[in-house]
């Protein structure tokens, strides 16, 4: 049994390693998850809401990437004022095994504060990735090898030497999390001469359940009466849905090997 166990966590190292190393690895599906919606409208600025600009730039977003990038499928959480559970937007990315998971937002601050504006871009925090082990345990035959319960007899999830192979991926995940946040920061200054808050590890609940590299990101503040105008415009939303798909670009081609 020791030796059976042996052959199927070298198997799943060389997997792992593959995967990670990202030979002959290709993006296939970025999923876009507007937040809020339905009766879950989110930050509200003057005249403006943020499940609508949310929306609005995810659906730019989304049809940039059909149109420069035609072999990438791309899944929406949702494509009208409707309310998905945070649990059900991990999910769809999951069951669709995913290469990519990107929640868009508005930031927001109390009275007071509304002078605060400029852009960010979140990934799960470090000290809740543990969070995310459900998630990879769910999805492990994806992740690693289709129908690998039938061709691996004796591999179990649950056992402290294959949970160390789980655990490779989480940070892998993380680490990719982290890489692609910077480029999109980095994309919103370069390009746009937008404010940038940076990079931030925190509990947001809908990265925290995602299998694969996941972020969230800030397009701007709705309490901001500058900002808010700015995402609320065509320019403003264009020229985020831009940014952010340059990211992708750059992303990709970091992580793809001809």
């Amino acid at each position: 049994m020791k030796i059976k166990l042996l052959i199927t966590l070298i198997f799943f190292s060389l997997v792992v390693a593959q995967r990670t190393s990202a030979q002959g690895y290709r993006i296939k599906t970025i999923v876009i998850d507007p937040g809020h919606g339905g009766r879950k409208p989110g930050a509200s600025g003057s005249f403006s809401k943020e499940k609508d600009i949310s929306l609005k730039v995810a659906l730019k977003l989304g049809e940039i990437i059909k149109e420069e990038l035609p072999d990438i499928k791309v899944i929406f959480t949702r494509k009208t004022d409707v309310d998905v559970d945070l649990y059900r937007r991990a999910e769809i990315a999951n069951e669709a095994d995913a290469d990519l998971f990107i929640s868009v937002h508005c930031n927001s601050m109390p009275p007071g504060n509304k002078h605060i504006k400029g852009v960010e871009t979140l990934v799960a925090g470090s000290h809740r990735l543990k969070e995310q082990d459900a998630a990879i345990r769910e999805n492990a035959d994806i992740k690693l090898e289709k129908n690998y319960k039938s061709k691996y007899d004796g591999y179990d999830p649950s056992n402290p030497s294959s949970f160390i192979l789980l655990s490779l991926l989480k940070n892998t995940f993380r680490d990719k999390s982290i890489k692609f946040a910077k480029l999109i920061q980095n994309s919103y200054i370069s390009r746009d001469e937008r404010f940038s808050r940076g990079v931030k590890e925190q509990g947001v609940l809908v990265l925290q359940r995602c299998g694969m590299p996941a972020v969230l990101t800030e397009v701007g503040f709705i309490s901001n009466t500058e900002e808010e105008k700015y995402i609320n415009s065509q320019k403003g939303q264009s020229e985020i849905a831009n940014s952010i798909f340059e990211a992708i670009k750059t992303y990709k081609k970091n992580i793809e090997v001809k």
